[in-house]
């Protein structure tokens, strides 16, 4: 059994202020709960005053105070740090590629996957379009962890199921997100307990959870879901922790008691 956690945050405009909220936290889930995975938010280093001020830190992969935070937060640590997300700098100088970089417990990173599916959502005087600052991924994205393998997906992605099955069979499904608190409140918790019994794995969440500087307030509500989808662990709003076990034994169980990934025909 490995005990993984999610980081909730209430980031701000200020990449510094973020970088300071992110090694606290860190290191009260990797030293004070143990944790050897540890999943931060969606745009946990920025949640800036207007979509473009993402564009305005991007960087450039492999370099960066960003990523060079969370290379040193896995390495002091020891542990597996799968990075929220960040922007890097993308072909388009006016828009970036929101990812998850993944940190083994030597500091390297060893896999990343770049969000596919952008947000957009239009509701009286409430509205989203990430295609105007983002650049789409492409590939499906999973990586061998002590959590067995990791299927990685972000935000809106949790909607669309295609994208899980295309992962093959996963023992784990991890989520940074900034689910909007109108949609959160209507669709998070069952859209995450879906994947994880559709998929019989675990998922964990790790989201951002308050009012921003922005004046956006973001559902959080972080959790861990069981492969019955049952719901193991939730924080509701505010910065905070949330973990518990991956059974490798309990994926196991459900998987031979209701073998539904092996009755698949399509």
């Amino acid at each position: 059994m490995t005990f993984i956690a999610a980081i909730q945050m209430v980031s701000t405009p200020v990449v510094e202020e973020n970088i300071a909220t992110v090694r606290r936290l860190v290191e009260q889930a990797a030293v004070s709960n143990g944790a050897q995975l540890v999943l931060l938010p969606e745009y946990w280093p920025i949640m800036g005053m207007a979509d473009t001020d993402k564009v305005a830190v991007a960087e450039q992969p492999g370099s960066g105070i960003i990523q060079e935070t969370m290379a040193d937060l896995a390495r002091t640590h020891g542990i597996w740090l799968l990075g929220g997300t960040l922007p890097l700098a993308s072909d388009d100088p006016a828009k970036v590629v929101n990812t998850t970089l993944v940190y083994d417990p030597s500091g390297q990173q060893v896999s990343r996957y770049d969000k596919i599916h952008l947000f957009g959502f239009n509701q009286g005087d409430e509205s989203y379009n990430e295609s105007r600052t983002i650049v789409p991924g492409r590939h499906v994205g999973t990586v061998d962890t002590v959590a067995g393998k990791v299927g990685m997906a972000i935000c809106y992605d949790l909607r669309f199921p295609e994208l899980f099955r295309a992962m093959g069979p996963v023992d784990l499904i991890v989520l940074p997100a900034a689910f909007t608190y109108t949609t959160g409140e209507a669709h998070w918790e069952l859209l995450l307990r879906a994947r994880a019994i559709e998929n019989q794995c675990y998922v964990l969440a790790a989201a951002q959870g308050g009012t921003h500087a922005n004046g956006r307030r973001t559902w959080g509500h972080s959790m861990l879901v069981d492969p019955w989808g049952e719901v193991r662990a939730v924080i509701e709003e505010g910065e905070g922790i949330v973990g518990g076990l991956v059974d490798f034994g309990k994926i196991a169980s459900v998987r031979a008691s209701l073998p539904a990934l092996q009755h698949r025909t399509m």
